[in-house]
């Protein structure tokens, strides 16, 4: 199994292939196969297919009944590359690739794909980009093999590479297997919740009835889903608020708050995963968005419209596994944390991150007088820039104890002030501007208006800010953060080996990065649970070395997602 070959899809639906040697060049004769499918199929000892784009090929061969056990995928390899040598946001295609490689003019990236509604993910259907020919897609994969080894760790960015490439096979089978969904239960919690729908597509009554009462309130007719509207009637009654999230809104006194906080509740849930969002989105019983691996800046995923990321925890009674199967829901336990143990290679830290136990418990005996509270917000504060009022207090004690964890995330933000490049344990590199908005939240998109976190946000591409400490903020997250999103896709290629290897029918449905879920027959369920704990324990030794850290997950076999929380 430790064959490699390269393969380009044709558009009579055949493929053209040829074996590669160690070298990354063709060890043989060019193959044409008539049939895509066929040509995968027949070639078992293939340990490693090596293409243009896993979204663009791997769903056609799913979709025949064939399944790759390893792929090396050029353009998310580009993207890796093109960001650990300074360049992100250049073209990242195969055709760009061969272009910079003949110093040719560079053709832009094609328009990113959208998924419709109401219809099939275009992960099915044939590319829409051009594909180079398969003799440039070789010189391409091996020129990438040439920059591989001049990268600050050859071997960890190899392992990068490779892991990014095995989540971009699990997504695509993610997309094919769906995630369980009862469209009676999803219409029946929005009636419950949200009351009868009115003719024209208007706000359901219970939204109607809120609005009422927050205009009553002000004594004038306000538009609580306009935050504008809500900011001046706070300012006509006195009040100055510049949010309307439900934190600041919590913090005065005045009876627009209980209706207006209860509105933007549902309201999102109306516009987010309402009756539309049903009709648009589930088929046949299952939930399918188009998962992208390396959706942001910092490794994590996001979707490609659905907003799987953002299911809310009363619309989850509507995941229900299929009769006789079960779903097992599996949560990292404070990930970050620990990811931070094992990088910095503190150890203090990595002691008390060396037992499956609550570990703010264990870090408040050794540091904060058995506070958890306090060993809790000055390990996140730490980790997210969050050094004011109390917060400096309880680092500087932190410091004391965990020196080496504490200088590594103060290493990432200088860094980052200084416009340096950062990058997490394997090599997935911030670009120099990278920050966070104007408003202190660690790149958090601002148009994100509805119950975001305060502190703890995602780092999302195109979000900088020319201020050097909100770069650094960024930054401190950045390598702990985007070594977490590393490991977790370590944890998924060992999770759907260890699945494969089972025979197990169990399916990998849906990810989100520090929890996993896994559909799977009654009988099956102590074997996922078993084959979890493997992965993750393999994943960290993988991805940061034989260190005393360990990775649990608290897991529940449910027949429902909302009972696994």
């Amino acid at each position: 199994m430790d064959e490699k070959w390269a393969l380009d899809p044709t558009e009579d639906g055949g493929a053209r292939l040829v074996a590669l040697g160690h070298d990354g060049l063709p060890s043989g004769p060019v193959a044409h196969e008539p049939d895509l499918a066929a040509a995968v199929r027949t070639r078992p000892g293939v340990g490693r297919w090596v293409w243009r784009s896993t979204p663009d090929i791997y769903p056609r061969l799913l979709a025949a009944g064939v399944r790759v056990e390893r792929c090396y995928d050029l353009e998310a390899a580009e993207l890796l590359l093109l960001g650990h040598e300074g360049r992100l946001g250049e073209p990242r295609s195969a055709a760009a690739a061969w272009a910079r490689l003949h110093r040719l003019p560079v053709p832009p990236d094609p328009p990113s794909r959208t998924v419709e509604p109401s219809r099939q993910s275009p992960l099915f259907e044939p590319p829409s980009a051009v594909s180079p020919p398969l003799e440039a897609l070789v010189e391409v994969y091996a020129d990438q093999q040439r920059r591989h080894d001049r990268a600050e760790h050859p071997g960890r960015m190899r392992l990068l590479t490779a892991s990014e490439s095995a989540g971009m096979l699990v997504a695509a089978e993610m997309n094919r297997a769906g995630v369980p969904w009862r469209a009676d239960v999803h219409r029946a919690l929005l009636h419950d919740l949200l009351g009868e729908r009115y003719a024209g597509g208007g706000e359901p009554r219970r939204l109607a009835e809120l609005a009422d009462e927050v205009s009553a309130a002000f004594g004038r007719r306000v538009r609580p889903d306009l935050p504008a509207d809500v900011i001046k009637a706070f300012a006509e009654a006195g009040i100055r608020i510049t949010s309307t999230r439900r934190w600041a809104l919590e913090e005065i006194d005045h009876p627009a708050v209980a209706p207006l906080i209860a509105y933007k509740k549902l309201y999102r849930i109306w516009t987010a995963h309402g009756w539309s969002w049903l009709a648009d989105w589930v088929r046949e019983g299952r939930f399918r968005p188009e998962y992208t691996p390396g959706g942001t800046v910092s490794g994590r995923w996001t979707t490609n419209g659905g907003g799987a990321l953002q299911i809310p925890k009363v619309i989850r009674q509507a995941v229900v596994a299929d009769p006789g199967w079960r779903l097992v829901v599996a949560d990292a336990d404070q990930m970050e944390p620990r990811v931070l143990a094992a990088i910095s290679r503190d150890p203090g830290l990595m002691e008390v991150a060396g037992h499956d136990g609550d570990l703010y418990t264990a870090l408040s005996d050794r540091a904060f007088s058995g506070d958890r509270e306090h060993a809790k917000l000055a390990l996140l504060g730490a980790i997210y820039g969050q050094t004011s009022g109390d917060g400096l207090k309880n680092l500087a004690a932190l410091r004391r104890r965990f020196p080496r964890a504490v200088a590594y995330v103060d290493d990432a933000a200088k860094a980052g002030e200084e416009g340096r490049l950062v990058r997490t344990w394997l090599g997935r590199t911030s670009p120099p501007a990278a920050g966070s908005g104007d408003d202190g939240e660690a790149g958090l998109p601002q148009e994100t208006e509805e119950e975001a976190p305060r502190g703890d946000g995602e780092f999302t591409p195109g979000y900088a800010s020319s201020n050097a400490r909100a770069r650094g903020r960024f930054t401190r997250n950045f390598v702990v953060q985007g070594s977490a999103a590393d490991w977790a896709l370590l944890l998924l290629a060992a999770l759907r080996q260890e699945l494969a290897t089972a025979g197990a029918r169990a399916e990998l449905v849906f990810f989100q990065h520090d929890e996993v879920m896994v559909h799977c027959p009654e009988e099956e369920a102590p074997l996922v649970v078993k084959a979890i704990r493997s992965a993750s324990d393999l994943a960290g030794r993988i991805a940061f070395g034989e260190t005393p850290v360990r990775f649990p997950f608290t897991t529940a076999v449910v027949e429902r997602y909302s009972e696994a929380k």
